[in-house]
């Protein structure tokens, strides 16, 4: 072994002894000084940062206090305390996070039911918006018994808008010329370099969904707020509304500030009421499905799906669904005698046919091996993300997911008159009549053009012929409902694409039922694979088994506004199953 090698292996094992050390004076000095559950505890959530599908990717996150909650979190953790005695309410601090529609529906879900038991729930915010769109934070918030507004605050319901970045004007005064191809007219991911504003087939598409989507929105709020639709209706286009405005429209419950609130909930709370956070109450008292005889594996697929393994990129704020991350994952709980079947969480753009492939065949194999597969869609399981879920047993999504997108698409950019501005030049020596074909010094020639188009009408023939395959539906039903068109998870179910609606505690309950497990007999739900440290994710860095991005963090703040592009372009780097990049606020 090399001298600079075996340096590296003793910083890693001192840094891992370094760190258990640590952890294990955490680990005493939480023992010693760990606060107990209050006789009536009212759990407090700070929802106004937006939640993570799953914990970030970071190594260093040991040294930075808390991971931030994530959507399984927060579910279960109201789901155990729902049956908790000891828990009498909820309060939730919201105000205008990127939380997408179908993760909104994912916990207003967990609050319903949580309501259910009997407890109180309460929103606070100190404003929904402040000069800017505070739509879903306030869908969110209606799921709860009352709605606080702090007396400065704002009200920014007023409708959806979709957004999408066109780069074609950009790369042209830069000279670089993109050479696309798409399987069909609604596949539109690659737009974001080809056109300068929404093509009808975009424009269509983006239109149904968005009025799907604010349709769900002003049925729950309706619900919420004991109004009828039309008069939700009414109010979002006299929107936004001042914090006086809002409680004259009923839209609040009161104006007050944070104490004030606090002082309420503790007398609604009865004596002797305490708050208590929310990730402390799970950590104190764990999650609910923690035990029973048999198994179901939780598999996580969340970001673009790539080959390789899982990880995130601080750059573009993204993470990805590794082939080889998942692929083992699901092999892992299919080979364990224990589990009786996978849920397959998907969060995914899409990404890599092939990656996409490698993990569809995973499935299909655990079903094979007597082990049912159900797949629950996050805020978006479009593309690629819908390739991995077809042949599912079951799929469930909430309304507001974003799934579909069932096409394909692929190309380059040709970049030497960019180049030349510069005074850079290329020059090749070839070998093969093709051997240049993916070069970006040149555009295609007419025969790699005639060979990019038999790839992608082969992709999308085989994309299409899986999903009439996996769905029970006839092929040319799927070509009708395809064209890498995006669907709302509600319009999804009604032509066939899902099978249920709702989100984790629907697709566990299926999962169960596929499994033939009695709806009363105790499951025991496990993450596959296992968990890592923060030091074992620090390990594998300093060793070289993973790339490190850390040093990115600090541009990745300032490059936030430009997100949604760079994920574009990763996506395209990686693969050609992608949905459409959307912002919706």
């Amino acid at each position: 072994m090399a001298k600079g090698g075996k340096g590296l292996l003793v910083l890693v094992a001192a840094i891992v002894v370094l760190g258990t050390v640590l952890v294990g004076a955490g680990v005493l000095v939480s023992g010693l000084g760990k606060p107990s559950v209050p006789k009536r505890a009212i759990l407090e959530v700070d929802l106004e940062r937006g939640i993570p599908e799953t914990p970030p990717d970071d190594p260093f996150a040991v040294f930075g206090g808390e991971r931030p909650l994530t959507l399984r979190d927060v579910v279960d953790a109201l789901e155990k305390a729902g049956d908790d005695p000891h828990v009498v309410g909820l309060v939730a601090r919201l105000g205008a996070a990127p939380i997408g529609v179908a993760e909104i529906q994912e916990i207003r879900d967990a609050v319903k039911t949580f309501r259910e038991k009997k407890k109180f729930a309460v929103a606070y915010s100190e404003t929904f918006g402040e000069f800017g769109p505070g739509n879903g934070a306030y869908y969110l918030a209606t799921a709860f018994d009352q709605i606080w507004l702090q007396p400065s605050g704002d009200l920014g319901l007023n409708g959806l808008v979709a957004e999408s970045a066109f780069l074609r004007g950009a790369l042209d005064k830069l000279g670089v010329k993109p050479e696309f191809g798409q399987r069909h007219e609604f596949k539109n991911a690659m737009n974001t370099f080809t056109e300068t504003k929404f093509t009808d087939a975009h424009r269509e598409a983006t239109k149904a969904l968005l009025e799907s989507l604010y349709a769900q929105m002003v049925k729950g709020i309706a619900e919420g707020r004991k109004m009828t639709e039309a008069e939700v209706r009414g109010l979002v286009d006299r929107g936004p509304f001042l914090g006086p405005e809002a409680l004259e429209a009923k839209l609040v419950d009161g104006l007050a500030y944070r104490d004030e609130v606090r002082a309420k909930l503790e007398a609604k709370g009865g004596a002797g009421a305490r708050f208590f956070g929310l990730q402390a109450y799970l950590k104190k008292e764990g999650r609910p499905h923690a035990s029973g005889k048999r198994t179901i594996a939780l598999v996580y697929g969340v970001g673009g799906v790539a080959r390789g393994r899982s990880g995130g990129n601080p750059l573009t704020g993204g993470q990805t669904m590794g082939s080889e991350t998942v692929a083992k994952a699901i092999r892992t709980a299919v080979e364990d005698d224990d589990v009786a079947a996978i849920l397959f969480r998907v969060s995914s753009p899409g990404g890599s046919a092939v990656a996409s492939d490698t993990i569809w065949r995973e499935v299909v194999l655990a079903k094979k091996a007597g082990k049912p597969v159900v797949v629950s869609m996050g805020d978006v399981a479009a593309s690629g993300g819908y390739w991995v879920s077809m042949h599912a047993d079951r799929i469930v999504a909430q309304p507001g997911t974003i799934t579909g997108s069932i096409g394909v698409l692929a190309g380059k950019m040709v970049t030497p008159a960019m180049w030349e501005k510069v005074g850079l030049t290329f020059d090749q020596v070839e070998v093969g009549a093709n051997a240049n074909m993916w070069n970006a010094s040149r555009s295609f020639s007419p025969a790699e053009w005639a060979r990019f188009n038999a790839w992608l009408d082969r992709i999308y023939d085989d994309f299409t012929s899986r999903v009439a395959e996996g769905r029970k539906l006839p092929k040319e039903r799927v070509l009708e409902i395809a064209k890498g068109r995006v669907w709302s998870g509600e319009d999804a179910k009604a032509i066939g694409l899902v099978d249920e609606l709702g989100g984790y505690a629907t697709a566990l309950k299926l999962a169960k039922e596929a499994a033939k497990i009695p709806a009363s007999e105790k499951v025991k739900v496990t993450v596959f694979p296992r968990e890592r440290t923060p030091f074992e994710k620090l390990a594998a860095k300093l060793s070289g088994e993973e790339e490190d991005e850390s040093s990115f963090t600090a541009l990745a703040g300032l490059l936030e506004p430009l997100r949604p592009v760079l994920r574009q372009i990763e996506a395209e780097r990686r693969g050609v199953l992608t949905a459409p990049p959307l912002t919706i606020r």
